[in-house]
């Protein structure tokens, strides 16, 4: 029913890297705090960089939450459904971080996400995923749904915007820059695409 693998490679990669849909999902430290679910998307935005290490990229919407958790504590969890063929359901548990314009890091990371305009979708940071266990299971509950096409609306929202006019929107959204839980979310102003 269920297998916990060493690494992702082989067919476990070639699934993850088949899917349409991920979703993600975080928590702050407080008990209290909101767990953050989202969906994400948006073809070529994903990328396996090795055996234990993926990344995928954050582009500007109305919240900061997963940055926000991550700056916090590092846990995130990413899982895919099989919604076409055989059931399966992975689930990459590990530690996250939140790579932003301004790293040093940025350039080489980007490389591997060569088919997308970050300039078009108001890409905000890089998320880079450390796997510390990476499982699949059965998946038998998940319904057959098939893919169209990605959705223009997020390309045609952002790709107008300029840095200084996307940094003015991200200001007046009111979890940004502070996650729901008032943790510090997305850093201001933007950096510049180099």
């Amino acid at each position: 029913m269920g297998k916990v693998h060493e690494r992702i490679d082989g067919r476990l990669r070639t699934f993850i890297e088949a899917q349409k849909i991920f979703f993600t999902a975080t928590a702050p430290l407080a008990g209290d705090g909101t767990v953050n679910l989202s969906p994400k998307g948006m073809t070529g935005s994903f990328a396996v960089l090795d055996e234990h290490t993926v990344g995928y990229l954050d582009f500007a919407g109305s919240n900061a939450e997963t940055i926000a958790h991550l700056r916090e504590n590092g846990r995130i969890t990413l899982m895919w459904c099989a919604f076409e063929g055989p059931p399966n359901i992975v689930r990459v548990h590990g530690r996250g971080e939140p790579v932003f314009r301004d790293d040093p890091r940025w350039g080489e990371l980007l490389a591997h996400f060569p088919d997308i305009d970050g300039s078009a979708h108001g890409l905000r940071a890089i998320i880079l995923v450390t796997a510390e266990l990476i499982r699949d299971t059965c998946g038998y509950g998940v319904p057959f749904m098939t893919y169209d096409e990605d959705r223009p609306l997020h390309r045609s929202r952002f790709e107008r915007e300029t840095d200084e006019s996307l940094d003015a929107y991200f200001r007046k959204k009111e979890h940004i820059a502070r996650s729901i839980d008032g943790l510090p979310g997305l850093p201001l102003p933007l950096p510049p695409l180099p």
